[in-house]
Parts: structure tokens; sequence; C-alpha cells
């Protein structure tokens, strides 16, 4: 599905060398970490966040094709678990924000991962809604509607990549 396709275009990858690839962050850590750090940081939450797009948009493709009757506590399940997934990833991500914003003294680089953050938060709530009108009961329902969603989440995540571009740029121009 387009979905899946966009999210897994929008994973950035890792840059190599991070120490902090595992794992979330102790908040000593973040005030210890160098900008560029924080920044690496970011995209690896990136990458876990296309993840957790990828899972969702599995569990919804295995929910439609179980039934009838459709096997909707499995399909809840996946829903909580990245759920949870995303809630750490915009944890952290506010986390890094409050660190460049403040003690950093980075408003730029804090108004990018706030943008991001914000766009994240789009790209979601419009997958949400998609699935919602994928659903068996809804089946047929406005096309045009779907198409529009679709092309949201697709103009979404191209808005995310442009902002990740624009924070590893001036994350090296600020150091």
């Amino acid at each position: 599905m387009i979905i899946t396709e966009a999210a897994a275009e929008s994973a950035v990858p890792a840059v190599p060398g991070d120490a902090e690839a595992t794992g979330a962050p102790e908040r000593e850590q973040l005030k210890d970490a160098a900008i560029r750090a924080l920044v690496q940081r970011i995209h690896q939450l990136q990458a876990e966040r296309a993840q957790a797009f990828r899972r969702l948009e599995e569990g919804h493709r295995q929910y439609l094709s179980s039934g009838p009757p459709y096997d909707f506590p499995r399909y809840r399940s996946t829903v909580h678990e990245v759920t949870q997934a995303f809630a750490a990833a915009s944890r952290e991500v506010l986390a890094v924000e409050a660190e460049l914003a403040g003690p950093r003294a980075q408003p730029l680089l804090a108004s990018h991962v706030r943008r991001l953050q914000q766009l994240e938060e789009t790209r979601l709530a419009t997958v949400a809604l998609l699935q919602l009108i994928g659903t068996p009961e809804l089946t047929g329902q406005d096309n045009l509607q779907m198409h529009q969603l679709k092309m949201k989440v697709i103009k979404t995540m191209e808005a995310i990549s442009e902002v990740l571009q624009d924070l590893r740029f001036d994350a090296e121009s600020a150091e």
C-alpha cells in the first residue's frame, strides 16, 4: 500500500558512530550530548517511527485479510503496541526539543524538531483515518476522500523529509 512504501522512504538511516543507537537516553545524557548526537538521535527516532508505521500498516492488512469474521482483538493489540512506540518516540523528541530550546540555546534547531513533531502528529492522525475508512464496514465509501487522505500522507512525508534535511544542515552550521 502507498502508506507503507512512503513510510519506508521516509526512514532516515541513523548516522554511523552514534553511541545512543539503542534505548532512550536519560536526561543527563541529553545534557552531555553534543548537538550532533542530539540530531542523530532525532534521525534514529524517525527510523523507529517509520518501523512503527510499517507495523501499523501490516497489522491493518492482516486485520482486513482475517475475515469475515475479522480478528479485531489482534488488530487492537497491534494498535496498542504501535501507540506505545509512538508515545515513547514523541516523549524523547520533545525532550530533545526542550534541550535545544533551553540549555543549548539553539532556537532554530528546536523549531525544526517542533515542526517535525507536528508533522508526525498530522501523519499519524491521517493514517489512522485512512485505516478507519478502509475498514470493511466503511469500504465503498468516498474514494475521493481516500485519495485526498493518501495525498495528504505523501505531502506530509515530503515535508518531514524537508524538515529533517533542514535540521541536519542547520545543525552542521551550529557546531
